[in-house]
């Protein structure tokens, strides 16, 4: 009973896992297709800023990227491998990273912005 109840639990997340993958695609689909209007945008108005479309793209990498470690935190819950635990370790990094120069650049943004809104033209 308790092999049968473990088979089960496995199954579950296995698709839990492959939902999450799953949301992640869709994530980085749905940012592609608003930095494409963006783009478009952009293009038409010939002028203003292009750190908007690039920090919105960069947000959902980030959120994809999350998901993304959480469908392998499951994986490796499920059945741990070196290859698995690597792989985690891995996305963990990039992720932090990706995270910390997202952050970076937003406050850096908000400050230029604040700064040339304060500022006599």
């Amino acid at each position: 009973m308790f092999e049968q109840t473990e088979q089960q639990v496995r199954a579950w997340v296995e698709w839990l896992r492959l939902l999450v993958e799953a949301l992640g695609a869709c994530v980085i689909a749905v940012g592609v297709v608003i930095v494409i209007v963006g783009l478009v945008r952009y293009a038409l108005a010939r002028g203003g800023s292009f750190i908007p479309i690039r920090l919105a793209f960069a947000r959902y990498l980030t959120l994809a990227l999350e998901l993304q470690l959480a469908a392998d935190v499951l994986s490796t819950s499920v059945a741990p491998t070196w290859d698995r635990i690597g792989k985690l370790a891995a996305i963990a990094v990039i992720r932090t990273a990706l995270n910390y120069f997202l952050n970076r650049e937003m406050k850096d943004e908000a400050a230029s912005e604040a700064s040339s809104i304060t500022r006599p033209s």
